[in-house]
């Protein structure tokens, strides 16, 4: 009974951590987009395809345990627009992002402690991801 009470301030908690995360995924983008670097050839690359796995495990995972809507589905919109891959980047970053989202539909059916946690450990992980791109490749 006591983690069930404790949950849904929990997931507020989480909820209120979103804006600044989607401001650094902004950030990143926007840094990012600027790069003068052949795709290929980037060294931020990996981070990249990281954060669009991290985007689609939000996306599975902030709508199974209350959050209505596309707002991560969004980020990775985003993110697409700012780098305007060539089709095999872009497929490249779809399928991170579809990885990240079936990684965890596959596991969790209903919002669980593990999956908040799951939440937290992600977004936590999303932050950190877009500080370094902004900060090592920003102009």
């Amino acid at each position: 009974m006591f983690r069930h009470k404790a949950l849904p301030f929990h997931r507020k908690a989480l909820m209120t951590r979103a804006p600044a995360f989607l401001a650094a995924c902004l950030a990143v983008s926007m840094t990012v987009a600027a790069s003068p670097a052949p795709a290929a050839e980037a060294p931020f690359e990996p981070g990249l395809m990281r954060l669009a796995e991290v985007l689609g495990s939000l996306h599975f995972l902030r709508n199974l345990c209350g959050e209505k809507g596309d707002k991560w589905r969004v980020e990775m919109e985003k993110l697409l627009e700012s780098e305007s891959p060539n089709p095999d980047r872009r497929a490249r970053f779809i399928a991170s992002f579809n990885r990240g989202y079936r990684s965890f539909s596959g596991t969790y059916t209903r919002c669980t402690p593990s999956a908040t946690e799951a939440i937290a450990r992600y977004m936590k992980e999303g932050e950190t991801l877009s500080r370094d791109i902004a900060s090592r490749y920003g102009n």
